[in-house]
C-alpha cells in the first residue's frame, strides 16, 4: 500500500496546480468529514485501491488537496471531502429596521439556537450553522418559531466555503461536538521528526 506523508498542492487553492491538471486524468480519494480531521487515516479511491495517508502531527488535509502528480501518465490523485450541507440563516431583511425590532429579533433567534446547542459563525448579515441532526429537524425547529423577515436554508457545504475563514471552515465541517485547532501543513520543516517517528497509529 503506498503513504503518503506530505501533500504537494491543491487543486482549488493553487492556480498553477489548477492549470496544470485541467488536462490530466484525476483520481479522487473520499473522505468524510470526520476521516479529514485525522493526520493518519487509510482510505479508498474511486477504483477501490487503498492508499495511507500520514502526515505530521496535528496536520490534516483540506479539499482539493494533491497527494500524487504522475506526470508521465498525466494523472493525479487528489483528496474530495465530502461536506455536509449549512444551514444558513439571512439577517439581511432586517437590517434596516428600528434597533428595538433589530434587538427582539436577534435576541429571538440565538435563544433558539442556543436552546438546541447548534453552534454557529456569524459572517456579515447570515449565520451558518453546521448540521448537527437531522434537516428536517432543524428546519422544524426554525419553523415553529416563524421569525419574521428572517430566511433560512439549507445550502452545499462546497457552495458555503468561499465566503468563510478556514478556522470558520473547520468549526462548521470538523465535527460539532469537538474543537478543532489543527493547522495544515504542507511541508515539515528540517528541525521536526519524520513520519517514522511517530507513535500513533492508522485508524
Amino acid at each position: 500500500m503506498k503513504i503518503f506523508s506530505e501533500i504537494i498542492g491543491n487543486l482549488f487553492t493553487d492556480k498553477t496546480w489548477a492549470d496544470q491538471l485541467k488536462k490530466s486524468e484525476i483520481e479522487y480519494l473520499n473522505l468524510d468529514q470526520w476521516t479529514a480531521q485525522k493526520s493518519r487515516f487509510i482510505a479508498r479511491d474511486e477504483k477501490g485501491i487503498e492508499y495511507a495517508v500520514a502526515l505530521k502531527r496535528h496536520s490534516q488535509v483540506e479539499n482539493g488537496d494533491i497527494l500524487e502528480y504522475n506526470a508521465d501518465h498525466n494523472t493525479a490523485l487528489v483528496i474530495r471531502i465530502e461536506l455536509k450541507p449549512v444551514l444558513v440563516i439571512d439577517l439581511q431583511k432586517i437590517a434596516q429596521e428600528e434597533p428595538a425590532k433589530i434587538i427582539r429579533l436577534c435576541v429571538e433567534l440565538g435563544h433558539a439556537i442556543g436552546n438546541q446547542h447548534w453552534p454557529a459563525i456569524v459572517k456579515n448579515t447570515k449565520l451558518y450553522v453546521p448540521l448537527t441532526v437531522d434537516k428536517k429537524v432543524m428546519m422544524s425547529v426554525m419553523d415553529t418559531h416563524r421569525f419574521e423577515d428572517i430566511t433560512y436554508e439549507f445550502q452545499p457545504g462546497q457552495e458555503v466555503i468561499p465566503f468563510l475563514a478556514p478556522h470558520e471552515i473547520r468549526k462548521l465541517f470538523g465535527g460539532s461536538s469537538q474543537e478543532i485547532s489543527h493547522i495544515h501543513h504542507h511541508h515539515p520543516s528540517n528541525n521536526e521528526p519524520g513520519i517514522h517517528q511517530h507513535t500513533d497509529h492508522f485508524n
